[in-house]
């Protein structure tokens, strides 16, 4: 069978590292992105250069109706989706939660939460054999914000990877008799861009010490870690996470 994955938030940072392994890997590859065509394109072509397989597609996963399309679009250009890693994740500003209002709160719940419920809905109805699939596996990208909490920086944040901590055990039980296995890793202090959104892009090397390795993360690392759970080797794994963290 053919492998197709689909990478929310895949031009950058974990998501553009996860794409080259999975291509690395055999796997067709739908690298998403939401306005950056320019950092989606050259992660398609870096696979396409190492001669694996990989489109770009556009969409905000907080939106329903372009999450629809997406998935559409990777049907149409790919073939049936196997994988899917629900990536795309967005921080604001450092800020005490006594300082946030309500529309930043909607802005961090739509993509962080809303978006991987969206993109976990079309790929159960793709690969659950209940509705006619081969079955597959899913990885959401949480933090391991979810279980510090994130005091004075991104509590909001931490939260929103809270409940993809939930989404993913309460998932992994409801598909688990109908071929779907879902996993989460939980990324520590990784060096990506996302850390400028929230006005500190030195922020790993600020809190490296706190980590029992006294290093950062790389991408990759993380991406290792996705692509076991997705792969045969991890056949009897669901419902559970890797902390990809450091010790911390």
């Amino acid at each position: 069978m053919n492998k197709v994955i689909l990478i929310t938030g895949g031009s950058r940072g974990i998501g553009a590292a996860t794409a080259r392994l999975a291509a690395e890997r055999g796997y067709a590859v739908a690298v998403n992105y939401r306005r950056n065509r320019e950092a989606a394109e050259a992660v398609v072509e870096a696979v396409g250069g190492a001669g694996g397989r990989a489109i770009a597609v556009a969409a905000d996963v907080a939106v329903e109706a372009e999450v629809v399309r997406m998935f559409a679009a990777v049907d149409a250009e790919l073939g049936p989706l196997t994988a899917l890693v629900n990536n795309a994740g967005i921080l604001e500003t450092q800020m005490r939660v006594d300082a946030m209002d309500a529309a930043r709160l909607q802005r961090v719940f739509a993509t962080n939460v809303t978006g991987s419920f969206l993109c976990a809905r079309e790929a159960v109805r793709r690969m659950s054999t209940r509705h006619g699939g081969s079955g597959g596996a899913i990885v959401n990208v949480s933090s391991g914000a979810s279980r510090l909490g994130s005091p004075g920086e991104y509590v909001d944040y931490a939260a929103s990877k809270g409940a993809i901590d939930t989404l993913t055990i309460g998932l992994a039980r409801e598909v688990a008799e109908e071929g779907i296995r879902v996993n989460a890793v939980r990324p520590g202090f990784i060096y990506t861009e996302i850390h400028a959104s929230g006005g500190d892009p030195e922020r790993v090397d600020r809190v490296k010490d706190l980590v029992p390795m006294k290093r950062g993360g790389q991408p990759v690392e993380v991406a290792a870690a996705i692509l076991w759970l997705l792969s045969e080797e991890a056949s009897f794994t669901t419902g559970t996470f890797i902390d990809v963290t450091g010790g911390k």
